[in-house]
């Protein structure tokens, strides 16, 4: 094995000298791979905040609909859309599913009863 020359005079085992270099060429490689997955993700979040934009958008519209629909909808048909609501998100809990699919499966029991319970109080007021 050789010896190297280290900066205070001090020799050091060509070894380390390479395991340094080893290690600084890793460290190299890790950074420069950082760096190009983020430069993908900074390449492509203005795409995702567009997409992201449009599905909001779209949501808010659909949203808007299903008010609307529920508003002309009739005191029967508010309950019966109620109560399959109500039933279906029992059945998934019951089933085990997820939280989120649940919660999900309320939305409409909440439209509706919101609508039932505006038209209730406005009837005997």
């Amino acid at each position: 094995m050789g010896t190297t020359t280290s900066g205070r005079g001090k020799s050091a085992p060509a070894s380390d000298t390479d395991a340094v270099t080893r290690i600084t060429s890793s460290a190299r490689q890790a950074a420069d791979t950082v760096a190009g997955a983020a430069g993908e993700v900074a390449a492509r979040f203005p795409e995702a905040a567009t997409t992201t934009r449009e599905a909001i958008s779209e949501a808010n519209r659909a949203l808007q609909e299903a008010n609307r629909m529920v508003r002309a909808s009739q005191d029967e048909t508010l309950k019966v859309v109620g109560a399959a609501s109500l039933g279906f998100a029992t059945g998934l809990l019951f089933g085990g599913a997820n939280r989120f699919l649940v919660m999900a499966a309320l939305v409409p029991a909440a439209l509706v009863g919101t609508e039932y319970m505006q038209r209730q109080t406005s009837t005997t007021r």
